[in-house]
């Protein structure tokens, strides 16, 4: 299958079966997304939504984090992976929202990797579900589906995975198909034993169209192997069968 032809099967597959596709983090606004894309490094987006009820309650924008200090964060999200780095991201962002951009989270890519914490994927995630913007956040799942599919060719890091899907996903989709890319990765493509026998896409996927040719090789070969088996089980056979005279 030609890669042009993967992408658009690709895009018509979900299209159909999941047009509304979304985070899975709960947030009200930017400023909460922002928090929860922050702490959501290294941990699971159900960790997260577990945490930050609380957590918006105690700080219900961005005012009222940036007086926090770092340890009264950090008791809110001690259950988080790396808790005190990311009470410190957490602190600084907050500040530096107030101070450099009058209290609004910042909407371009430039901008958004200024605040502690924020790095080019975090900025994609806000872009791409803020504001709809064609930006492909890159992340294990998305990098893992990608290549195992074969929408991306040769791509060896985060951002060559996101040149080329930037580049071939249609642009008005770029920040939906982001979506569907961890979702399949969360729930289908996962990253061990991929569930193939349940996966909607095999027949797009370079991944299974190359499995089932290395387990058609395989299987060629054990019967090759039965058939030379059960021969030479034959001739020690007919080896023991006396010719009368």
């Amino acid at each position: 299958m030609l890669r042009k032809d993967r992408y658009k099967a690709f895009v018509d597959y979900f299209l159909k079966h999941q047009p509304d596709a979304e985070t899975e983090l709960v947030y009200s606004n930017p400023y909460q997304l922002l928090v929860a894309v922050i702490l959501s490094a290294q941990c699971t987006d159900k960790r997260i939504n577990q945490i930050t009820p609380r957590f918006f309650e105690r700080f219900p924008d961005v005012y009222s984090l940036s007086e926090a200090g770092q340890e009264e964060i950090f008791d809110l999200i001690r259950s988080v992976s790396y808790p005190n780095n990311k009470a410190k991201h957490l602190a600084g962002m907050a500040r530096m929202v107030v101070n450099n951009f009058m209290g609004e989270v910042p909407s371009n890519t430039e901008d958004l990797q200024k605040l502690p914490g924020v790095g080019r994927k975090t900025a994609n995630v806000i872009l791409s579900v803020v504001y709809n913007a064609p930006a492909m956040a890159v992340d294990t799942h998305v990098f893992r589906v990608a290549n195992r599919i074969g929408l991306t060719k040769n791509a060896t890091t985060p951002l060559a995975v996101e040149k080329q899907l930037v580049k071939n996903l249609p642009q008005d989709l770029i920040y939906i198909a982001h979506h569907w890319l961890i979702l399949h990765g969360r729930y289908i493509c996962v990253a061990r034993t991929p569930k193939c026998q349940i996966c909607p896409l095999t027949h797009l996927c370079q991944y299974y169209e190359q499995l089932q040719t290395a387990s058609g090789i395989k299987k060629i070969a054990a019967e090759k192997s039965k058939k030379t088996r059960s021969r030479r089980k034959l001739v020690e056979e007919l080896k023991k069968i006396e010719v009368p005279e």
